[in-house]
């Protein structure tokens, strides 16, 4: 009942301010004119009041519950909308994409307030993934591990071990990271992930080393930096513990409790996707590195906001690494090195080499490494 008299009273707001928009019109018209002038352009802000009013009628109109009723026996219900889905989308930005997931976003809003929110990490990534962030705030409890240790948290950002307690291995198929280190070792086994950053086989590495080697010869100052589709952390364990970087990492929980990692390992966790806005303002760091989660996979234009998202981000001077981007070979030449080209930055190394595995030959795919300077003025 209150939603129904909730939607009246937005449409006889908007039938007044079209009335008041047509009374506008006629005042401005001079009486018994044989050439009635042409009216005076409607201001900016009645148009602006009453574009919002019609899109507010439009998203609640589209997110009412049927009230009639049907007694044919294949009629579908629909569902209500959650209250607080209703209250927040009052007080605060719901991302345009979370509307195109009608269901996931009533599944993820319906909940008690004031009690424990439901736990649905796989629904939070299914939304996330689908566009919809950032999400909704929630007015409940998010759900803890029932025996955390915090005295066994690790100082050292690569510890022996990283504790089990302080994870929710429910919706997981590995029960401890011990088990995922044996079934997903390129993820989850630090030791080797820090020797593949550290070492030089061939032209389509660059270890850390010689990275921050090359920023001091430039006189290029690295303290603050983003890695994109970090994983679970290493690179900034790396830059924090032998150079003093503050890394942040973006990094989505798909199949494995990857945010928690980085964190347990003392860093910083970004729980964005790659189609995300960066959280951190303009200009604002020096370093922005673009893992292997950065490849042909992404839609083009996703690519493409997401670079010049990086250009906004770096200072002038600042660096964009990317590392080990694979892709066909002929796109990487017509495609990918043209939208990266368009950046306009200084090629520091531009490593191409074919990749190997047996999907890349079949595919004729590539790897590129590249490490590019942003101008310091524009």
């Amino acid at each position: 009942m209150g939603f129904t008299m909730g939607l009246n009273f937005l449409l006889l707001i908007a039938m007044v301010a079209t009335n008041i928009l047509s009374l506008y019109h006629l005042s401005t018209t001079v009486q018994q004119s044989p050439k009635p002038p042409v009216p005076p352009p409607v201001p900016d802000h009645l148009i602006r009041q009453l574009n919002t009013i019609r899109a507010t009628i439009s998203h609640l109109t589209r997110h009412n519950p049927s009230t009639s009723t049907s007694t044919t026996a294949a009629a579908k219900p629909t569902s209500t909308v959650p209250q607080d889905l209703l209250l927040h989308s009052q007080i605060g930005p719901i991302a345009s994409s979370c509307h195109n997931h009608p269901d996931l976003l009533h599944r993820y809003m319906n909940y008690t307030p004031f009690s424990m929110c439901p736990y649905d990490p796989d629904l939070q990534e299914s939304l996330i993934l689908n566009g919809c962030h950032p999400l909704p705030r929630r007015r409940c409890f998010s759900k803890t591990p029932s025996k955390p240790s915090s005295s066994s948290l690790p100082l050292n950002p690569f510890p022996t071990s990283l504790p089990d307690s302080s994870v929710i291995w429910n919706k997981y198929s590995c029960k401890s990271f011990d088990c995922l280190s044996k079934n997903n070792p390129i993820g989850f086994d630090l030791n080797a992930q820090r020797a593949s950053l550290l070492k030089y086989s061939s032209e389509l590495d660059l270890p850390i080393n010689q990275f921050m080697q090359l920023a001091k010869s430039a006189n290029s100052a690295i303290r603050l930096g983003i890695d994109i589709g970090g994983g679970t952390g290493t690179f900034a364990a790396i830059m924090k513990k032998f150079y003093n970087v503050t890394m942040l990492t973006t990094t989505m929980n798909v199949n494995a409790p990857y945010n928690e990692a980085v964190a347990l390992r003392g860093l910083v966790p970004l729980h964005v996707p790659l189609q995300q806005r960066l959280p951190v303002f303009d200009g604002t760091v020096d370093l922005v590195r673009c893992g292997r989660a950065v490849n042909r996979w992404i839609p083009t234009a996703v690519m493409e906001f997401m670079f010049y998202d990086v250009d906004r981000v770096l200072r002038g001077g600042g660096y964009l690494w990317v590392d080990r981007f694979f892709s066909k070979g002929v796109d990487l030449e017509k495609v990918y090195g043209p939208l990266i080209g368009k950046l306009g930055y200084k090629k520091v190394k531009w490593a191409v080499a074919n990749k190997t595995d047996p999907s890349g030959l079949k595919h004729g795919e590539v790897y590129l490494t590249a490490l590019l300077q942003k101008p310091t003025s524009r």
